[in-house]
């Protein structure tokens, strides 16, 4: 099935290349408007009502997050397209918001547009509801919330609701304050890196901790954490030293 794209971007040169890169990758996705700013891009989506949107994020006449908010609502897939952005980037895995970094590599593209192709029908809005908040926070503000894809539909949880982590094969389980298990589409290795400054720590392989949960480390029987819930993390070996240093840092 045909998926009808538009491109925004101030510069020619990177709509011709994605235009170039979509023909030869992605044959199902057909360009049909292209824009080079916040306006005109605002009036081709409404005009063409793609289901997916190349969205560059600095513009001459503002940003990509600027014609979002112009736009009120969305019902396209945003991918944004982006130079390295490292504040931004933190806003988009938080926000579980796609996004290419330039120059856009092939494969990226192509597995960008297998999940659209995979879930059409699921809109976006609250992701990018969410995102625009997180722009909104001072860098080395703390996020509060997370967007969490499971095989039926997103979540936003608050990040002081997650108890724990836990690694499923290429899945993750989330365990909830209200004891709900969220089976996650991605692997626990991907929230380590986007939750470890915000008070989680990985005291084991397959497990990772919300440091607002421990209640005790219990340093005999290999060692485990205590946390509120009445669950017993088992610690490794070599994390030992660093998990007595995380409780005393919260």
């Amino acid at each position: 099935m045909k998926l009808h794209a538009v491109i925004i971007d101030d510069m020619p040169q990177a709509i011709i290349s994605l235009k170039e890169d979509l023909a030869t990758y992605c044959p199902d996705v057909q360009v049909v408007g292209t824009a080079e700013g916040v306006l005109s891009g605002a009036k081709v989506i409404r005009q063409e009502e793609p289901d997916i949107v190349f969205l560059d994020i600095q513009m001459q006449d503002g940003t990509g997050f600027d014609l979002l908010e112009v736009m009120g609502g969305i019902k396209a897939k945003v991918i944004f397209t982006t130079a390295s952005d490292a504040y931004a980037i933190r806003a988009f895995r938080f926000s579980a918001v796609d996004y290419l970094l330039k120059p856009i590599d092939p494969d990226e593209l192509k597995a960008a547009v297998e999940k659209v192709q995979e879930n059409q029908q699921a809109g976006q809005q609250e992701q990018v509801d969410l995102l625009l908040d997180h722009l909104k926070k001072k860098e080395g503000e703390k996020m509060d919330r997370i967007a969490i894809h499971t095989t039926e539909k997103v979540h936003v949880v608050w990040l002081k609701d997650i108890v724990r982590c836990e690694a499923a094969s290429n899945y993750t389980v989330f365990h909830m304050k209200d004891k709900r298990q969220l089976l996650v589409t991605r692997t626990l290795k991907a929230f380590d890196k986007i939750l470890s400054e915000q008070k989680f720590f990985r005291p084991h392989q397959s497990h990772l901790v919300n440091g607002t949960f421990v209640k005790e480390f219990v340093k005999g029987d290999g060692g485990w954490l205590a946390l509120t819930d009445g669950s017993e993390i088992p610690v490794s070996t070599r994390k030992r030293a660093d998990v007595v240093q995380f409780i005393n840092s919260l």
